[in-house]
């Protein structure tokens, strides 16, 4: 062996596709940290091609209360690796609630009446459908484990141990290259009370206590290690709470819905305008949204229904056309946003084929604009301005 020179190493450096995954999952998920984390660094350790051979990829259980994003960071890395929010195979457990469900997960053994018509779920085929050139792994979603049947976790055990599924008609799936996620509610309840502000979020005027988030983890993992047993919690390679989201964090989710409206309103073949929202109506929107129930939920269901659909009744009667830019604003006197055209012929960002930056809309008085996410699109030969 030839000596060389020593040279400190640094193992902090993270790979360009690593970090530019941690970038795009940053910029769809607002304030869970460790989530986003637990994925970037699982997936750089399968880029590096050091994920443990005969086990899935990783296994994961997401604990918090309703509203907090748990699914939701599943689906955005998804659609960063697939292009599709849905390119997963998700399964919901509140269908699994009797032992003999798990017969729609597996197939009937044959003897069974009607066993040839009763196909599987999870099949070799169905967790490969979403592949692509770049990424040959799979996602594998139960979402709510908690409300499934015990024989659904006894199942469980030897996917999240030995990557291996048997099915009804002995064939068997091989689950190493599959991402594991699993969600729950477990300990929600008591982590509202623990924060005093409701589920999925935190009031403006509350002070968080010393030490609260080791108090909110600890609360959510110890209701998970009462419901589940010792077999299935040893077999996850983690646990991640999700911590109800702060006023700031909720205007950053309001950020990326109303973003991601404008892109849908760019997207209509009937009209292309932009529009953006002043402080005042972002204002009324975010306590709208706020529900002590639903958490962050209930923020995009406030934006459909004081956003959208105004704005679809627009488009259908013809109230706005190509190139406009409409004001939203809020009136105190009646309590209801106002939608205002102020300028016309403004140009309607291009289409391109390639993934485009986020196109930033004219600039306003009054409010921050709208800006459009990067999205891949059909061409055009060139520019197109409203006449």
């Amino acid at each position: 062996m030839k000596a060389a020179a020593k040279q400190q190493l640094d193992p902090t450096i993270r790979s360009t596709d690593t970090r530019d995954f941690h970038q795009s999952l940053r910029a769809k998920i607002v304030g869970q940290d460790e989530g986003v984390q637990a994925l970037v660094d699982m997936y750089q350790v399968l880029m590096a091609g050091l994920n443990s051979p005969g086990r899935p990829i990783g296994n994961f259980l997401f604990l918090g209360p309703t509203g907090s994003g748990k699914t939701r960071i599943v689906e955005a890395a998804a659609e960063i690796w697939f292009g599709d929010p849905r390119a997963m195979l998700k399964l919901d457990c509140a269908e699994f609630q009797h032992s003999h469900e798990i017969a729609k997960l597996i197939g009937s053994p044959p003897g069974y009446l009607g066993h040839r018509e009763t196909h599987p779920l999870i099949t070799q085929e169905s967790l490969a459908q979403y592949h692509n050139e770049k990424h040959k792994f799979s996602i594998l979603l139960l979402d709510e484990i908690e409300k499934a049947s015990d024989a659904l976790w006894q199942l469980l055990l030897g996917m999240l141990d030995k990557a291996a599924l048997t099915l009804g008609d002995n064939r068997r799936v091989d689950m190493s290259q599959t991402m594991i996620f699993m969600t729950s509610n477990l300990g929600g309840g008591e982590i509202t009370e623990l924060m005093g502000g409701g589920y999925g979020f935190i009031k403006s005027d509350d002070k968080p206590k010393d030490n609260l988030d080791q108090k909110v983890e600890r609360t959510a993992v110890e209701a998970a290690r009462r419901k589940f047993s010792p077999e299935f919690m040893n077999r996850l390679d983690k646990v991640v709470v999700f911590h109800p989201l702060h006023r700031k964090q909720l205007e950053q989710v309001l950020d990326i819905e109303l973003a991601m409206v404008q892109q849908r309103v760019l997207e209509t073949a009937k009209g292309q305008f932009l529009f953006r929202v002043t402080t005042n109506a972002r204002d009324f929107l975010l306590q709208e949204g706020t529900d002590q129930r639903y958490g962050a939920r209930h923020l995009k269901r406030s934006i459909e229904r004081h956003v959208v659909y105004p704005m679809a009744n627009l488009l259908a009667t013809d109230q706005v056309r190509l190139g406009d830019m409409i004001c939203i604003d809020w009136d105190p006197a009646d309590d209801h946003l106002h939608f205002v055209r102020e300028g016309e012929n403004v140009a309607i960002p291009v289409r391109r084929t390639e993934p485009a930056i986020a196109t930033k809309a004219a600039q306003a008085r009054g409010g921050r604009p709208v800006e459009a996410p990067g999205a891949p699109l059909p061409p055009e030969p060139t520019p197109r301005f409203a006449r």
